[in-house]
């Protein structure tokens, strides 16, 4: 055994990984569950802008933050038993009238919002009861409303909105109920600072990723993070945010958003997907496959990670989780015995 693989061992001794992931939606409970069977000290760092559903609803009428992509997160990284999560993410039928698509764990995060007085520690309280092996922090302590600027000059606000509109998004920002400027918790900031890996995705780019980023101190701690900052490309295009782009200007899009060439590392599906088995009526959203563009992202000093990332059993689209975790592991135990 040589000196180098005495020192990586001592290190992996010393503590977990610690991998921050930052966005919302579908995606990020895939990653966040493999990486949780890697033995990663995670941090999940969920967006705080969505208005659609569920969610919107209790949002608009409570004016709390919306709860929805939060409890997925809640479930990803639980130790409770299947069971007790099945009842945190039921979701009552139709004909239930008032609670009429509400899940069982919005209201639950609401209510605790409400009782603490702020999502954030109401999360915390939150996680422990559910057993959390990690961290969960909404990106802000409130609602935070998304602005668009459209590519032919035309603005608009709020997610659901902005995406209906099919219109080309040109840059995106976030305000606070009062038109201000809003800021995350330290706790957020603290993570992203001490973290190995920074884990951008997958998500909606527009609504689920850059969101968070627009914090400005959020955004300022992605910059000055020694951490590799790492983007997940989504597999498939989006309809009302993505159409059309290649994989190069989804990291485009991000760094512009950021003032420079901040992602280090792409991870990038290179495997065809075999659309006989895509079934585009499970879908409202997703069109075509994300074209590769692998000098576009050499470019902008990236670095291309390929591989056959796709899990498209039962005639659906996802990351393979797996696959996923084991690339942003290796990219953080790099991180680690770099600043040894």
């Amino acid at each position: 055994m040589s000196f180098g693989e005495n020192k990586i061992i001592r290190i992996i001794k010393r503590r977990r990984p610690r991998v921050v992931v930052i966005g919302g939606g579908t995606g990020l409970p895939v990653i966040l569950q493999a990486l949780k069977k890697q033995d990663a000290e995670i941090t999940a760092i969920v967006t705080v802008s969505d208005d659609g559903g569920s969610s919107g609803i209790i949002r608009n009428y409570i004016n709390v933050v919306p709860p929805g992509d939060i409890r997925n997160v809640l479930v990803s990284l639980s130790d409770l038993s299947q069971e007790k999560k099945q009842i945190f993410q039921y979701r009552f039928e139709s004909k239930d009238s008032f609670f009429s698509g509400h899940a069982i764990g919005n209201l639950i995060i609401a209510a605790l919002s409400e009782m603490q007085g702020n999502i954030f520690d109401a999360v915390q309280n939150l996680s422990a009861m559910m057993e959390v092996d990690g961290h969960i922090y909404p990106s802000a302590n409130e609602p935070l409303t998304l602005n668009a600027e459209f590519m032919d000059g035309s603005q608009s606000s709020g997610e659901v909105e902005i995406t209906s509109q099919h219109k080309q998004i040109k840059r995106v920002w976030v305000t606070t109920a009062d038109d201000g400027e809003p800021a995350s918790p330290s706790p957020v900031i603290e993570a992203i600072m001490q973290a190995d890996a920074i884990v951008l995705g997958p998500g909606s780019l527009f609504t689920s990723i850059l969101p968070n980023l627009m914090i400005p101190n959020v955004g300022q701690a992605v910059r000055e993070t020694k951490a590799e900052v790492v983007y997940v490309c989504n597999i498939m295009t989006q309809a009302g945010e993505t159409v059309g782009l290649s994989d190069a200007d989804h990291v485009r899009v991000i760094n512009q958003h950021l003032g420079g060439n901040y992602i280090d590392t792409a991870l990038v599906n290179g495997a065809q997907i075999d659309m006989t088995k895509f079934h585009p009526e499970d879908y409202d959203e997703y069109l075509k496959p994300v074209a590769n563009d692998f000098a576009g992202l050499q470019e902008q000093n990236c670095r291309v990670i390929t591989d056959d990332f796709i899990d498209q059993r039962s005639g659906l689209v996802f990351h393979d989780g797996d696959k996923v975790a084991r690339e942003i592991i290796d990219l953080a135990l790099q991180e680690m015995f770099k600043r040894k």
